[in-house]
């Protein structure tokens, strides 16, 4: 076997022992699930945001975008629930470069694991305990799931794992929201497949355990766009595709009918600066569709300190080391009107 077996890493129990939430993080975390699950079953008629940066590159510039938040949900929170992006773990179509703060909690040093866990645990402790903040993460590593549990409020499963079984089962066992995004290829029904997987009850094998799930009623879908054959961005927002997706569900039977629209990667051709106007759009299509208002439950947007992005290692702090994202100045701008329209 070409493979070295460096060391054995501690269980998600050990971690969380050696670094416990307190009961006010807890109460504040359950608070917030409550309010998400009320959405998605259409008891609140609130808007969510999932926004932040791409990936969380750095545990200082990340606090202080959400700290930022703060303010802006105050503000917002009749009309908007913001949930905040601490991206921890970063797919690669290719598997090469930077893969996130769980790999590289220093993105210009070499991978650690170990230290990895620590610090994504750690970073999502203090938004939460900082800021009143649980966060949204990608599911990229489904056993990982467990290392931050107990602070998550939101989980995203992505294009390049929609898939895969594994994920689909885990999301099963979870009790908040997860969204389930199309696949790169953009085929609706493998989305569907899996959140229908995701509603149902299983028995399976995850971390050397026989464990049986119940369903999770609160998974959902996200539309991103997709590739074409020739590799061409193709957007999947649009009115038409969400009165599709609409009667998808019908079809489908599936509890919760519920899209989070993601206002960036295929949807936007990565030019994040389009994603204001997408987002409008959005509200438009539901303006004009009482379908369409009750099926799309919020926006994803990709956002940071700093408009753009730069190499990893770069000197711009608060500026995306992976895909580009909307500045502050922008996305302050864009979160009040997105609430004044909602």
């Amino acid at each position: 076997m070409n493979m070295e077996f460096k060391r054995k890493l501690p269980t998600a129990q050990t971690v969380k022992d050696i670094y416990p939430i307190t009961a006010e993080m807890a109460a504040r975390k359950k608070e917030r699930d409550r309010i998400l699950k009320d959405i998605f079953t259409g008891r609140d008629d609130r808007f969510v945001l999932v926004i932040g940066p791409c990936s969380a590159d750095r545990e200082d510039s990340v606090l202080e975008y959400i700290s930022r938040l703060r303010k802006v949900q105050d503000d917002t929170r009749d009309k908007l629930i913001i949930v905040p992006r601490i991206y921890t773990n970063k797919p690669r179509t290719t598997g090469d470069g930077y893969k996130g703060m769980l790999h590289q909690p220093d993105p210009t040093s070499s991978p650690d694991m170990l230290k990895g866990i620590i610090a994504i645990r750690k970073i999502h402790m203090k938004a939460l305990e900082r800021s009143g903040f649980s966060c949204a993460d990608e599911m990229l590593y489904p056993e990982n799931h467990h290392y931050l549990s107990d602070v998550l409020s939101y989980v995203a499963v992505g294009a390049r794992s929609v898939e895969d079984q594994q994920h689909r089962l885990t999301a099963s066992g979870l009790d908040i929201p997860v969204g389930m995004k199309n696949p790169t290829g953009g085929n609706l029904s493998v989305m569907m497949n899996a959140i229908t997987a995701a509603q149902h009850p299983h028995t399976f094998v995850f971390s050397s355990w026989e464990v049986q799930t119940k369903g999770n009623e609160y998974a959902h879908s996200i539309l991103r766009g997709y590739s074409s054959k020739h590799g061409q961005s193709m957007p999947n927002y649009h009115y038409e595709d969400l009165r599709l997706l609409y009667e998808l569900y019908g079809e489908f039977g599936l509890k919760n009918p519920a899209v989070i629209v993601d206002c960036n990667h295929a949807n936007s051709g990565k030019q994040w600066q389009e994603q204001p106007r997408i987002a409008k759009e959005v509200l438009h299509s539901m303006r004009h569709s009482t379908d369409i208002k009750g099926l799309v439950k919020g926006l994803m947007i990709e956002s940071y300190l700093e408009d753009g992005a730069q190499k990893p290692g770069g000197c711009v702090y608060g500026q995306s080391i992976t895909d580009p994202c909307l500045g502050w100045e922008k996305s302050e701008k864009l979160i009040y009107e997105l609430a004044d329209l909602v």
